[in-house]
């Protein structure tokens, strides 16, 4: 091949590596496997050997790892990396929310919500979008020079993405390791006799120090941005631009981080969070959250130790070994199959854990848990215990893998997929296991709190068929009551009672009662609160949910589906019939319909009022505030240093005004 040509083929291989890089850490959707990615990488390799001239600085193959160094050097931060205020007290989240609000005035802030990565604190620092260097925090003056191994950090790019690259950009970031890439490491040591590391953070902070490079490479650490350091040629107005921006120049940012205007809302989703650390292959320890415009930060300021606009909440860790006896499967409200591992007992936070949720097929297989396994059982926070990994390395063979059940283990039926989603369903509407959960969840003191509706009398309404939807509870006497095995007359007389109390719930708690998919209490009450009634919910379209604040497109779509259901509507219906209340007292009715049917997108700092004082005089005249622009918003109101938001409105054509031509609007 001519050497032109090997030029061209070399810069495609790049251009294609890069790519794939892009859609795997930062899309989450990678469109090649492991093997086919690693057979391009070869390949370039092979070419560039041929002809080292035209080997590049951020060329993928200088991920591989160099040569060691003799020594670290010591470099001193452009911007010193202060610690961040620690509390585990929930009171004491709520006094930093009220110290901003004191210090910020009549202005409200918004919140964003990071998951804190228990990993090792770095800053990385780009010039004209190459990877000049990468330190550790050191003291938060000075750090150690640790290039060499960050720029074999496969999700961390050695050239930036796109065509509006800053001159220069200091991250500030976590480096970790995933508790697969963990039990992978482990049991390579366990196998040579080596030390094993105690935790990802441990194995990390090691590797880290390593002088060798190659080592580094092979022990697959992982990058995620949070923080900007110095910075020369970007005008940012808010953290949630600098995440949407960085994640547009190829590096991952935290994820799964909202913004959020209340600090009741930063501690529901903390506490959500709290439950569902499963969900992700890192350890956290808790969640960082920080005020989101930059124009509050700058007047907050900071101490000499640390940021007054941000707090760490932190969640209590206590782990221990033990042993999976075996694996059974539960059927939920909805369906879904969970399979659940009964353990050799542990005593973990003052409390014996004997089973852990497993929580989906996908899980088992990506932690590869089996029967017979030694484990390491986590509670963060005191709440629910989950599998933090497997120890691998204390295999005897005699274990055996779980096989997932293709029926029902309840009635035997028909076990689905989810569409795009990891959980199987048992698809039988006449399901008596799912029947019993969707009873209990409907009496749960968050739903319709209906008390002395408890697992054992559910279980006797259903198996004797008293009870075969929901509405049958509103359907019961005291005659077929009574003759239910030990419930007496006043026991009777008490649940019916109860179950009439619960007609008059608001509108939030029947639609936590009705278990819709993806849609929590807070949630629910969102939903209540924009809607006001029943059948603005069932008129309402996709993108009408999409459009309120806090509510994403999955689940928008998920709402809108229920509501769409013809079960689903006739359910509903029925119990409009018997009386249940379908209105919302959680908030007034607008003060006039003047913005009805427009949908806004606040950003920026505003003159005269907070973004949360202009998102409510929206919502009092009718219209619906979305947190992105596209091409369904009809305007964007945009204060000072507005950002990328405002960028996409003028790209698309949207409406742009000013506050004080929202208050024109509204006037009119």
């Amino acid at each position: 091949m001519a050497a032109s040509e090997d030029s061209k083929r070399i810069d495609e291989l790049r251009r294609q590596l890069n790519y794939h890089n892009y859609k795997y850490y930062i899309d989450d959707a990678p469109e090649i496997g492991d093997l086919e990615f690693d057979r391009l990488l070869d390949e370039l390799k092979q070419l560039e050997g041929n002809h080292p001239e035209l080997v590049t600085p951020d060329s993928p193959t200088q991920k591989v790892g160099g040569k060691p160094i003799s020594r670290f050097e010591t470099v001193t931060h452009r911007v010193p990396m202060l610690s961040i205020e620690n509390t585990y007290n929930e009171s004491e989240v709520r006094e930093f929310d009220g110290r901003v609000c004191k210090a910020l005035g009549t202005a409200r802030p918004s919140y964003i919500v990071e998951m804190k990565i228990d990993g090792v604190a770095v800053s990385v620092t780009y010039r004209d979008g190459l990877l000049e260097l990468g330190a550790t925090r050191g003291d938060g003056e000075r750090g150690d020079n640790v290039t060499h191994n960050l720029k074999t950090v496969r999700d961390l790019p050695l050239r930036l993405a796109g065509e509006s690259v800053p001159r220069l950009i200091e991250l500030r970031g976590e480096v970790y390791m995933m508790n697969a890439d963990l039990a992978r490491l482990n049991q390579r040591h366990a196998e040579r006799g080596d030390k094993l590391f105690a935790n990802p953070r441990n194995a990390s902070s090691g590797t880290l120090k390593l002088l060798d490079p190659c080592i580094c490479a092979e022990r697959r650490l992982r990058f995620l941005a949070h923080g900007l350091g110095e910075v020369d040629g970007l005008e940012l107005a808010s953290h949630g631009e600098f995440l949407e921006l960085v994640r547009k120049l190829g590096i991952p940012a935290a994820p799964h981080s909202p913004v959020l205007e209340s600090i009741d809302r930063v501690l529901d989703y903390c506490h959500e969070w709290a439950e569902r650390t499963h969900e992700v292959d890192f350890e956290i320890d808790g969640f960082v959250v920080k005020v989101n415009e930059y124009a509050q930060r700058r007047r907050l300021g900071s101490t000499s130790k640390a940021p007054r606009w941000v707090i760490a909440y932190k969640m209590e860790k206590w782990e221990a070994e033990t042993r999976v006896l075996n694996i059974t499967v539960n059927v939920g409200k909805t369906g879904t199959l969970t399979p659940v591992a009964s353990l050799e007992p542990v005593q973990i936070a003052g409390t014996t854990v004997s089973n852990v949720s497993l929580h989906n097929a996908e899980e088992i297989e990506r932690k590869d848990v089996q029967v017979g396994d030694a484990i390491v059982v986590e509670k963060a926070g005191k709440i629910i215990p989950h599998v933090v990994r497997v120890l691998k390395e204390k295999r005897t063979g005699g274990e055996r893998k779980f096989v997932f059940p293709k029926k029902c283990p309840a009635c035997g039926g028909r076990v689905e997929n989810d569409e795009g989603g990891v959980y199987r369903r048992c698809v039988n509407p006449s399901c008596p296991a799912q029947l019993k959960e969707r009873l209990l969840f409907w009496a749960n003191r968050d739903a319709m709190d209906v008390e002395g509706l408890g697992e054992k009398l559910i279980e006797q309404l259903v198996d004797s068929g008293l009870v075969k939807s929901i509405p049958d509870l509103y359907r019961l006497t005291l005659e077929k009551l009574v003759a239910l095995e030990r419930m007496g007359e006043k026991s009777a007389q008490n649940l019916i009672d109860a179950l009439a109390a619960s007609k008059d719930r608001d509108l939030s708690r029947l639609l936590t009662g009705l278990a819709i998919r993806h849609v929590g209490t807070r949630t629910a009450e969102i939903l209540a609160e924009q809607f006001n009634s029943m059948d603005r919910l069932l008129a309402a379209s996709a993108e009408d949910f999409e459009g309120v604040h806090e509510v994403g497109p999955i689940m928008a779509a998920s709402v809108h589906q229920f509501f769409a259901n013809a079960d689903n509507r006739a359910l509903i219906a029925e119990l409009r019939k018997l009386g249940l209340k379908m209105e919302s007292s959680l908030r007034p009715k607008p003060v006039s319909e003047q913005l009805a049917g427009k949908t806004f997108v606040v950003t920026g700092t505003m003159e005269r009022y907070s973004r949360s004082e202009i998102e409510s005089l929206i919502k009092q005249h009718g219209g619906r505030v979305s947190g992105s622009v596209s091409k369904k918003t009809d305007f964007v109101v945009a204060g000072a240093e507005a950002g990328s938001k405002l960028d996409k409105a003028q790209q698309l054509g949207v409406a742009v005004i000013s506050e004080s031509e929202l208050e024109k609007l509204v006037a009119k």
